[in-house]
């Protein structure tokens, strides 16, 4: 599909931003070190949809973190008015830009965007259990590109994932429990490695992961299953 007008509001903080704020900080995650887990998920969303640029972003006050980033060239943060994801937070849903321009949103500065070309954007909010917003899952391309509904009920899928290993992460830093997140890390990122595998095998076969196609669908869905019951597991001790 090519996207359809998402109707941005006239600021970009929102009326719970007070709210939205310290539910972010409270998962000790602002600005930290790169985390090979976060690295992982972003690497697997850039293969899944073929895009040169992923990314794990955390809406600060008045910063953008980037607590991963795949083909952003080791940018690790924008100012808050600099970045698509800012104000894709804003949006109840997945947010589209298929051709993304100075008309898609008023509320962000072009200068980032055309310094470095780029012309899609497609974002998934990390929302946490109160339902605050924190971030986004967003993959990037330079070329102007459809996004098939298929895919986005992937990535929304994916963001959710990532949601719950911040919530799973922030648990177990709460309960100084930096062991069993040391562990949790590296079963998770066995799974990643074998889906990173997956997807360059049905890149060979196919030049491209098609997720319109039914029977591929249905292996990627069986592997976020399998994610997500590993982090279902491990959320329900770590509570």
């Amino acid at each position: 599909m090519i996207s359809t007008p998402t109707f941005f509001p006239t600021s970009l903080l929102p009326e719970d931003e007070a709210v939205r704020v310290r539910t972010l900080h409270q998962y000790r995650i602002v600005n930290t070190t790169p985390e090979k887990i976060f690295d992982e998920y972003a690497a697997w969303a850039a293969q899944l949809f073929n895009l040169p640029i992923a990314l794990i972003s955390l809406v600060d006050e008045e910063q953008v973190w980037f607590k991963a980033a795949v083909g952003t060239g080791g940018i690790n943060s924008l100012g808050r008015g600099d970045s698509m994801c800012s104000a894709a937070i804003l949006s109840d849903a997945a947010v589209v830009l298929s051709d993304y321009s100075k008309e898609s949103c008023g509320l962000i500065s072009q200068s980032v965007a055309e310094a470095v070309g780029l012309r899609f954007y497609a974002g998934a909010p990390l929302q946490m259990p109160n339902g605050q917003k924190i971030g986004m899952l967003a993959v990037i391309g330079r070329e102007l590109r459809t996004f098939s509904d298929a895919e986005s009920e992937v990535l929304v899928r994916l963001a959710q994932l990532v949601s719950q290993t911040i919530v799973l992460r922030g648990n177990y830093l709460a309960h100084n429990q930096a062991d069993e997140w040391d562990d949790t890390q590296q079963e998770l990122a066995h799974c990643l490695d074998d889906n990173a595998a997956l997807a360059r095998y049905l890149t060979t076969r196919n030049h491209k992961i098609d997720l319109e196609d039914e029977e591929v669908a249905q292996v990627i869905y069986r592997r976020l299953d399998g994610i997500e019951a590993l982090l279902q597991k491990r959320l329900a001790v770590a509570a």
